[in-house]
């Protein structure tokens, strides 16, 4: 952040090192965009201050201000500033800030929030005033450092633009709208307001705790839908309203007295007055009627702004004013930020809220012309991002910068693109080829260039032959490419750049008998959005190379009502088409002429080694020998700039040599997969690397590099691959020996001799037979040991993804589940939802504006419930009704295309339109589906896979997928239509993007990461900062890997005792998560998991509780209730119930985690003993010995079955079941010695569970209870990372490290005696089992020989434990054991340390197999 006020600073004393080192403002271009300091203006009142003190947190922050590393040097330095009212500001400067730096922290504070046309002069110590112009550093204009400094806000000049600007701000800041409210931070502040009314009233008795409904939302999901959305922020009025005047614009001669805009404001007292805005101020003017009076009215003075005006006029308007500034400031400031992406909500609000008039809105939405600015000039968008590309980046500051430079334009591009995309397929926006057949056409737009992906080869196919049997398909399409199309297009004397006459690339002729007209429009739909998808992921590969004076254009995916298009940048000079000679490089007719440049070529070769591709050769047409490092259809252009731009960068990993047959073409392997395989191979090399080193010192120096690193390489080969691909420039180091050939297993003819051809298809093979034989069976365990737990279909892509395995496997991973029904239940519903979502595309594309939402209740009607079609004539299938449409377009498209031949025109189409989206019912529906699964995924769905879908996933995954918002009712799936139209709120655009990350502070994390596995949490601690306060600076907080950071920090705070500290942070990453991943997103719910679990920690179980629950809601909704994270919430609710000795809500939520990992995984799974010993534990907690010693001794068999006699956990058990025995015992001899005090808890225990029958019976039948054999040896891998504590899904990519780096954390923090709370309980970082065994029996023993041996037990079993400090630590040693058997830590924080010492075998066994 560029400044903070002191006042602010004073206030929020809870932030300490943190604030400070997110000390750098973010990107500044849009105001609204970076809401940075409020919270340091306004004193916020974060969650963390709901604790009286902070703990300091360790020395860490001491060190941290003291000794931070060179990247966020952020000294600063007091500025005072005068503002344009007169008050007096003091802000804290750094002098590498800008003047737009300076100017957005203004903007944030309360007190110059609303000042918008100013300048802004500095005063020096020695009396000299500079102008700061914006683009400045201050830096530049004078040195700061030495104090005495000053800013002066000083009026500048109204023009039209930045007087509508003003106005556009007035609205905003009197609107709530962007507040996004936390329901966290809703309920700390409810939960703060409870307590202090307690002390109050000097209230003494303990309030309920709540009993919370987690498992009723399980038993009903589709009831719990409208719990997900909190009703929108209660508006607080300040005016009625704020309009343009009917005047405008003001008449010439008006205007050449300064006047530039006339306002018609109706205050709260209903007042009417028009104003008048001049270049100078604003005024009340004479006007009534409906003639101008352009004299100020006698009543009222001016003022330079708008609201200053409103609040001399309007005594209510100041006052609301103040509330709405005062209700922005009580929010965390994160929730004052915009978000640059936001996620798609697929519900919406039930019942619909009221559509109010609002003339402000109405205005808006009539001005707005898809994405562009309409006063000013449109923003080039190819030369603002190549000239951020192009920025200085040798030291850490610069990069930072360059960093933010290339995020915000980015991000902004992809904003216009959306909305351009949008007016595109509206036909808002006309195409510059309107001649052409409409699938054809193209679109500038906002200099965006906008084309639909399409497949040319199958439209003139079909011209060509209308009986589509026995053909040769020639090529499946690429999406259009800006160059290629417009140079055939616009310009078409232009021919000797491409002569390619269709945007598809042919694919080699495939001889294909007797192949349906369906199958194969299928299958080249695929191939052009898989294409596109390429092209992007290619695009994406190049810029992350980031090899100087190589150049990539802009470019986003938008699918939208079935279309999908792709926008990118205009390439200069593409619309001139004056340059015949501009292609250098690569080929636009597949093949046949290709041209090349030295020049050209070594930039491509200087990627290439990044991206493992090998310099290889081809033939062209005539037999010509080129050597290339890229795919054959590459386009390298030289653009009027005199810049070389790459594009078309479909292949640039090789073709997976596992797919075969039609449509193969574009089945390339994904670069993580590539990137893993390398390391894996380097691993394997390394010993030999090192023998040669020796051998011979003039060894090669990528051997050497090779040698020097052995020991990262073994560490990294055992990470989720996504570790591998998130540092692929890195690891290339020790790996660029290996190399594909990009063009091998395709068409084009490769040169060379044969061998080294046969060597390059070897390679590639083997890299396929790596994907297939090694890497998939691993996946597949690693699910099935619950190492990797994906939740819902998005983060299943997403492990599927980080591994390196296309999706088009998922068909495997389904079959390789089948044993453990919540992976089946998982991959089958993400298949089906896939499958869906290509079928209701269609329907979309061909659906009228006024059908689709009738389209889209129908559709989900057949999908869900059971539909019959309507109307007349039934079409046997839907793909097939549509396919003959299509084939009628396409022959329409080979004469004259004329107006009424258009897709939406067509008055034949109409009449087809109607029947096309009524024609399907539930059966032709779900015939299709089992179809596409098979033929896209070699799936079989089940006969009876309609009712096995899990509904309400299901329906979120594919809102998701589409873009369709739906209202958040109840549904009831089992009737014949469950969906009305109403039901369909909103039809959104779905956007891929490349927005590049910042590699500055990926590495932090990632050495941030190292330390913590070092057990260095002080080190730790500034790395993770540091990462906080780069990325804050590049991306603004509302990203992702800002969460990711955040939650590191928790975790290093949490192990330091701080959990004050660790709350705060662990809010922060809930509030960005549901901010930009959504608020059902199951990193969102395991941010509320987390959450409850350190306000556990500071025993304010309540508050835990709470969100304990809303973290059940959202699992509910994201996995449904068959998962093993749900049974893992249940046993932390369980443990936080057993703490406050709500014994039998604890014995409840145990029972069922108990039913689910049962029902789940089998009840000999490693998961199922985890549950027998919390209820050991608990009935131990009750004085219940018997019991407990029963179901350890269950978990005890378990644990000897699964891990073997030997294993710590199992002498742990072991040894508990000893502990209870003899507690047992004890209990007897102090019976007989009639002292039986302990009756009334024994009693209690059979009273709870005569209340409970379903207890008492599943406690009778542990004895009884066999079972079948466990998940098979998978499960034997790890007890630990199946534990269900830990709450976060570990197939993340980062999370299964995380785990591992934490565990190792633990055990050193242990060992240098951090782990213990300031207050001298002892943290919830708990030590082994086996210690705590020895004080249990140390204390039993000396309990036994004392007088009240007996106290403790009853105690407990009353539930309050607190009135007895040996009764507390008791309960706390039990609370603590179960918890370091269970993982009741937060995600990712580790187990116990016996849990780890077999995580560290395991791992050694695994390194030398």
């Amino acid at each position: 952040m560029a400044g903070k006020s002191n006042k602010g600073r004073n206030r929020k004393g809870a932030h300490g090192a943190t604030t400070k080192s997110s000390g750098q403002l973010v990107s500044s271009d849009a105001p609204a965009n970076n809401k940075s300091t409020l919270e340091l203006a306004n004193g916020v009142q974060a969650v963390s201050e709901t604790t009286d003190a902070r703990p300091v947190v360790m020395e860490a922050e001491a060190e941290n201000s003291a000794n931070k590393p060179k990247q966020g040097d952020t000294n600063l330095y007091p500025v005072s500033v005068r503002t344009q009212s007169g008050e007096k500001l003091e802000l804290q400067l750094n002098p590498g800030d800008s003047v737009m730096d300076v100017r957005q922290f203004l903007l944030d504070a309360p007190e110059t929030c609303f000042f918008t046309c100013y300048d802004l002069l500095l005063q020096t110590k020695d009396g000299s005033t500079h102008h700061l112009e914006d683009y400045n550093e201050i830096s530049e204009v004078a040195d700061i450092t030495t104090g005495g400094c000053s800013l002066e806000m000083v009026a500048a000049l109204y023009d039209d633009r930045s007087v509508r600007a003003h106005v556009h701000r007035t609205k905003d800041l009197l609107s709530l709208s962007t507040l996004h409210a936390s329901l966290s931070t809703s309920l700390a502040l409810q939960y703060d307001l409870s307590q202090s009314k307690a002390s109050s009233s000097a209230d003494t008795v303990k309030t309920d705790v709540l009993e919370l409904d987690g498992l009723g939302f399980m038993e009903d999901v589709s009831g719990s839908l409208g719990k997900l959305l909190s009703p929108s922020t209660q508006e607080i009025k300040c005016v009625e309203s704020i309009v343009f005047s009917s005047f405008n614009p003001p008449p010439s001669y008006r205007r050449l007295v300064g006047d530039l805009i006339y306002l018609d404001v109706v205050t709260l007292e209903g007042n009417k007055y028009c104003i008048t805005g001049t270049t100078k101020v604003f005024y009340v003017n004479s006007s009534t009627g409906n003639v101008l009076d352009p004299r100020p009215s006698k009543a009222t003075s001016e003022a330079t702004t708008l609201i200053g005006l409103l609040q001399k006029i309007s005594p209510k308007f100041k006052k609301a004013f103040r509330e709405i500034l005062e209700r922005k400031a009580s929010a965390h400031p994160f929730e004052n930020v915009q978000s640059l992406l936001p996620p798609n909500s697929w519900l919406g609000l039930y019942p619909v809220p009221d559509h109010k008039h609002d003339a402000a809105r109405a205005e808006d939405a009539l001005t707005l012309s898809y994405g562009s600015e309409l006063i000013g000039m449109q923003r080039d968008w190819n030369e603002e991002l190549q000239s951020c590309q192009e920025f200085p980046h040798t030291n850490p500051q610069e990069r930072v910068l360059r960093d933010r430079a290339l995020y915000k334009v980015t991000s902004d591009f992809v904003d216009a693109a959306v909305s351009g995309a949008v007016g595109v397929i509206s036909r808002c926006i006309p195409p510059i080829n309107p001649t052409d057949p409409e699938c054809f056409h193209m679109y500038v737009h906002n200099n965006i260039f906008f084309s639909f992906a399409v497949d040319a080869d199958l439209e003139q196919l079909s011209r060509k032959h209308p009986s589509a049997t026995n053909l040769h398909v020639e090529g499946i399409g690429t999406s259009t490419n800006s160059s290629e199309k417009l140079s055939n297009d616009v310009v078409p004397g232009d021919g000797a750049i491409y002569k390619g006459e269709s945007t598809g690339e042919p694919n080699g002729v495939v001889e294909l008998a007797q192949v349906s007209s369906e199958t194969q429009l299928a299958e080249s739909e695929q191939a052009t959005y898989a294409s596109a998808n390429n092209d992007l992921k290619g695009t994406k590969a190049f810029q992350e190379a980031d090899v100087p004076g190589l150049y990539n254009l802009a470019m986003a995916i938008i699918d939208y009502r079935g279309h999908r298009v792709v926008a990118q940048s205009v390439l200069p000079g593409i619309l001139q088409g004056d340059k015949s000679d501009s292609l250098l490089y690569g080929s636009v007719d597949n093949g046949k002429k290709i041209s090349w440049n030295e020049d050209f070529h070594s930039k491509v070769l200087e990627a290439a080694k990044h991206l493992h591709l090998k310099e290889h050769t081809v033939l062209d047409g005539s037999g010509n020998v080129f050597k290339l490092a890229a795919p054959v259809e590459c386009k390298g252009i030289v653009g009027s700039d005199d810049r070389h731009y790459l594009l078309d960068l479909m292949r640039v990993t090789p073709r997976d040599a596992n797919c075969s047959g039609p449509g193969s073409r574009f089945c390339i392997l994904r670069p993580e997969l590539i990137t893993a395989f390398c390391q894996a191979e380097a691993g394997k090399s390394k010993s030999m690397a090192k023998s040669e080193v020796k051998a011979d010192g003039t060894s090669d120096s990528i051997e050497v590099a090779d040698a020097e690193e052995p020991d990262k390489i073994k560490e990294e080969k055992n990470e989720t691959v996504q570790e591998c691909a998130s540092t692929p420039i890195e690891s290339s180091e020790s790996c660029e020996e290996i190399q594909f050939n990009p063009n091998v297993l395709t068409e084009f003819k490769l040169a060379g001799n044969q061998e080294e051809i046969a060597a390059d298809e070897e390679s590639v093979r083997k890299v396929s037979s790596y994907l297939a034989n090694i890497v998939l069976p691993k996946f597949i365990q690693d699910l099935c040991a619950l190492e990797a737990s994906p939740m819902d279909g998005q983060t299943l892509t997403e492990a599927l993804h980080a591994h390196g395995i296309n999706i088009r496997y998922i068909g495997r991973v389904a079959d390789g589940t089948k044993h453990v029904p919540h992976l089946w239940d998982l991959c089958s519903n993400e298949i089906v939802v896939r499958s869906t979502k290509h079928i209701i595309k269609n329907v979309l594309r061909d659906v009228e504006d006024h059908d689709l939402g009738p389209a889209i209740a129908h559709f989900f009607n057949c999908f869900f419930g059971s539909c019959q079609t309507v109307g007349g004539k039934v079409a046997a299938n839907g793909i097939q009704f549509r396919t003959q449409k299509k084939d009628q377009a396409s022959h329409h498209s080979s004469g004259k295309p004329s107006k009424s031949q258009a897709r939406w025109k067509s008055k034949v189409s109409l009449r087809e339109h109607h029947l096309s989206y009524m024609n399907i019912s539930s059966e032709t529906l779900w015939s299709e589906l089992k179809e596409f699964a098979k033929l896209k995924y070699q799936f079989e769905l089940p006969g009876d896979a309609r009712l096995r879908v899990k509904k309400v996933s299901v329906i979120r995954n594919l809102c998701q997928k589409v873009g369709i918002s739906i209202a958040a009712r109840k549904y009831d799936f089992n009737a014949a239509a469950p969906f009305q139209t109403s039901d369909i709120l909103n039809l959104q655009p779905v956007v891929k993007h490349s927005v590049p990350v910042c590699s500055e502070a990926k590495n932090l994390v990632e050495m941030g990461k190292a330390q913590l596995s070092e057990g260095l949490l002080s080190e730790a601690y500034t790395l993770f900062s540091e990462a906080f306060s780069i990325l804050q600076q590049v991306t603004g907080p509302m990203h992702r890997e800002v969460a990711n950071c955040c939650r590191y920090l928790a975790m290093v705070l949490y192990h330091a005792g701080d959990m004050a500290g660790a709350i705060m942070q662990q809010h922060k990453e809930l509030i960005i998560n549901e901010r930009c991943m959504g608020l059902d997103h199951p990193d969102t719910a395991h941010s509320y998991g987390n959450m409850a679990l350190f306000y556990h920690g500071l025993d304010q179980t309540e508050l835990a509780l709470r969100h304990m629950s809303r973290a059940l809601l959202l699992l509910s909704l994201s996995s449904g209730p068959d998962h093993p994270d749900v049974a893992a919430t249940f046993i932390n609710v369980a443990m936080m119930y057993q703490d406050i000795g709500k014994m039998d809500m604890a014995l409840r939520y145990l029972q069922e985690a108990l039913k689910k990992n049962e029902r789940l995984l089998g009840e000999e799974h490693i998961q199922t003993a985890v549950c027998y010993h919390a209820l050991a534990i608990a009935f131990n907690c009750m004085g219940a010995f018997k019991l407990s010693h029963q179901h350890e001794k269950k978990t005890y068999d378990i644990l000897v079955k699964q891990l073997g006699e030997e294993d710590s956990r199992t002498k742990d058990s072991q040894n508990w079941m000893k502990t209870f025995k003899m507690r047992e015992h004890q209990m007897n001899v102090q019976k007989q010695k009639g002292q039986a005090l302990n009756a009334a808890s024994t009693q209690k225990a059979i009273d709870i569970l005569k209340a409970n029958p379903d207890l008492m019976h599943a406690f009778q039948s542990v004895a009884a209870a066999g079972g079948s054999a466990g998940s098979s040896a998978s499960v034997n891998s790890s007890l630990n990372a199946a534990v269900l504590g830990e709450t976060i899904p570990r197939g993340r990519g980062f999370d299964e490290r995380a785990a591992r780096a934490a565990a190792e954390v633990r055990k050193k923090a242990t060992a240098k005696g951090l782990l213990i709370r300031p207050h001298g309980l002892p943290a919830q970082a708990l030590p082994p089992l086996t210690q705590l065994l020895n004080i249990i029996n140390s204390g039993i023993t000396s309990e036994a020989n004392g007088s009240g041996a007996t106290d403790v037990p009853k105690k407990e079993a009353n539930g309050d434990p607190s009135n007895d400090p040996s009764a507390a630590a008791d309960a706390k040693k039990d609370k603590s054991s179960s918890s370091s058997e269970q993982g009741q830590l937060p995600a990712g924080l580790g187990k116990g340390l016996t849990s780890l010492d077999s995580k560290k075998k395991k791992t050694k066994a695994k390194l030398t197999s």
